[in-house]
């Protein structure tokens, strides 16, 4: 993310996403996964940002939004699995239990992280 960005309350960022100088996410903007914004970009209210150049739009156009977003491959950049959609072998939901333990590892990387202010944040009072 460049300088002078300005990300409301309940802003999102996905994994991979850059953000141009003195762009503005306004409340519950979502900026997709490897999604790059131009400097000066503005994602309204509760819009989708998605893809390189940016497609920017109401959730209504779910799917113009879906049509750029499966290109940019949420399960194999973000979990490094195939994506599997309709028609594929195997229901959407058998690689839940793969997900989950990767997750968990990535997580469990951060259990002897410390609070910046330098205290122990396992430490009780």
């Amino acid at each position: 993310m460049a300088d002078n960005c300005f990300l409301a309350t309940g802003a999102t960022v996905f994994n991979g996403a850059r953000l141009g100088r003195g762009c503005q996410l306004r409340i519950n903007a979502l900026v997709h996964l490897r999604t790059v914004l131009p400097p000066g970009t503005l994602v309204p209210i509760g819009w989708i940002a998605v893809g390189d150049p940016p497609l920017i739009a109401p959730p209504e156009r779910h799917e113009d939004i879906w049509a750029v977003q499966r290109e940019l491959d949420f399960p194999g950049y973000v979990w490094g699995l195939p994506r599997r959609d309709a028609g594929s072998a195997g229901v959407p939901g058998d690689r839940m239990p793969e997900i989950t333990r990767r997750f968990g590892r990535l997580l469990g990387r951060h259990g002897q992280d410390w609070v910046l202010d330098g205290t122990d944040p396992s430490a009780t009072a």
